[in-house]
């Protein structure tokens, strides 16, 4: 063990929002056992990599990473610095288990999305000389054993917030390993979200996302005994003092119920801002996938939402080159991208995953015909997020300050869509949320002055 009597961990974080919102949670499930976080990997004593299975070569990439972990170790005990301690966390610990310690020796910790509440006993275990391996998916329920962060952490975190409402999976997209990785769908409940968000609120955030893998199919006990939906939890949690704005992501149009397209008419801290990922524009590829929406079912949602509130930006997922993807199933994907005008949006490849039944279709798509479709797509949707960008130019809003911009005596915000906005601003008016004036578009931010 090292010398010095603080002990500092590096976590990593790959994939999504849910990983950096464990990031954190591990850092406070480590601190009573004396860890504090650092940046620097070269002084940590415990370096956890907290892994996604999402894209292809997820796991290559891990173990890529594992070999230059392996030199910085050998690095620090050469140097008489102790011992460092590598873990590998999240949906690649979860899928890959005792193949990671076989492949790469140098790791001493494997564990899964639902295990990080028990980190100080695994690490007991691997000061004894073990090798852990910790997939299981434990009775009991993390969030009850987990510490809050203390507000000097929460502080240093910034003005925004990531909150996990809900966990796994229980729809089985044919492509998708998350009810693998993370499991079935599990909620928490509501009194416990209730004190996360208002500590949250008290150390200074402004703005809280709400998180889940299928987020609006939370489902969580209420304090009346019977279980809350999430356009409920909502409409609770808009009666924090001091918490100005909310976000969730991401949802399921299957789960996007009349109380919850309501809710973005009527709670005025819920942001006009959703992601609604949609996948594929044709039906035929919308049942292989088995989404169990149709296209047409997904266009009537938006169009509810935007009469309750025409301001609202849409963000959406799409897959291209899904196995049996003709050029006309294409098309009808980009027929559907004109028709919704995109605001922002992910896209990508369609990339096997092991054990999905995507991956056991016989007419896969060739790679170059993927990249050709990807490309087109990509172009049609940053013409949109360029056009919904100006269409901000000369307008004012609000912007929340999270952090000192790139340029001296500058701050960087987000605005109520959720764009990076640049401002000229004093620094004391960090974690404020303040009216500004856009006067320039940029290729990734809007530029603004203070009103």
């Amino acid at each position: 063990m090292t010398a010095r009597t603080e002990k500092k961990v590096f976590v990593k974080t790959y994939g999504c929002q849910m990983n950096v919102y464990d990031s954190d949670r591990m850092a406070d499930a480590l601190a009573p056992a004396g860890y504090t976080a650092t940046t620097d990997v070269n002084e940590a004593d415990l370096v956890i990599l907290n892994t996604c299975h999402i894209r292809e070569k997820a796991a290559e990439k891990v173990y890529s990473e594992l070999g230059r972990m392996r030199l910085l170790k050998e690095a620090r005990e050469a140097r008489g610095e102790g011992r460092m301690v590598i873990g590998v966390a999240g949906c690649v610990a979860q899928a890959e288990g005792e193949e990671i310690v076989k492949r790469a020796p140098v790791v001493d910790l494997v564990f899964g999305p639902q295990s990080y509440h028990r980190l100080p006993g695994l690490l007991d275990r691997v000061s004894n000389g073990s090798k852990v391996v910790e997939t299981d998916f434990p009775e009991e329920d993390k969030f009850d054993h987990l510490p809050a962060a203390t507000e000097k952490v929460t502080r240093s975190r910034g003005a925004t917030a990531f909150l996990t409402v809900q966990e796994g999976c229980d729809k089985f997209c044919s492509f998708c390993v998350v009810p693998y990785t993370r499991g079935a769908e599990v909620s928490r409940s509501v009194a416990q979200i209730i004190e996360e968000a208002s500590s949250l609120a008290k150390a200074g955030v402004r703005e809280i996302t709400l998180l889940g893998q299928n987020v609006n199919a939370y489902h969580g006990i209420g304090p009346d005994g019977v279980d809350w939906s999430l356009a409920q939890l909502l409409g609770k949690l808009s009666l924090i003092e001091g918490l100005d704005r909310l976000r969730y992501v991401t949802s399921h149009p299957r789960d996007m119920d009349d109380d919850l397209i309501n809710a973005h008419g009527d709670i005025s801290q819920l942001m006009p801002y959703l992601h609604l990922p949609v996948q594929s524009g044709s039906d035929k590829i919308l049942a292989a996938m088995n989404r169990k929406h149709t296209r047409d079912d997904y266009l009537k949602i938006i169009e509810r939402i935007r009469k309750l509130n025409p301001d609202i930006a849409m963000s959406g997922d799409f897959i291209v080159g899904f196995p049996g993807e003709t050029d006309q199933d294409f098309e009808d994907t980009m027929s559907l991208v004109r028709e919704v005008k995109y605001a922002q949006a992910y896209s990508f490849k369609y990339s096997t995953r092991p054990g999905t039944p995507a991956a056991l279709e016989k007419i896969q798509i060739d790679e170059k015909i993927k990249s050709q479709r990807l490309l087109k797509l990509q172009e049609l949707l940053n013409i949109q997020q360029k056009e919904f960008n100006q269409s901000r130019l000369g307008t004012t809003m609000d912007v929340l300050f999270e952090r000192r911009g790139k340029l001296e005596g500058q701050l960087a915000g987000r605005s109520p869509w959720l764009q990076a906005v640049q401002v000229d601003a004093p620094e004391n008016m960090l974690g404020e949320i303040v009216r500004v004036e856009i006067y320039k578009i940029g290729g990734n931010s809007l530029f603004g002055r203070l009103i």
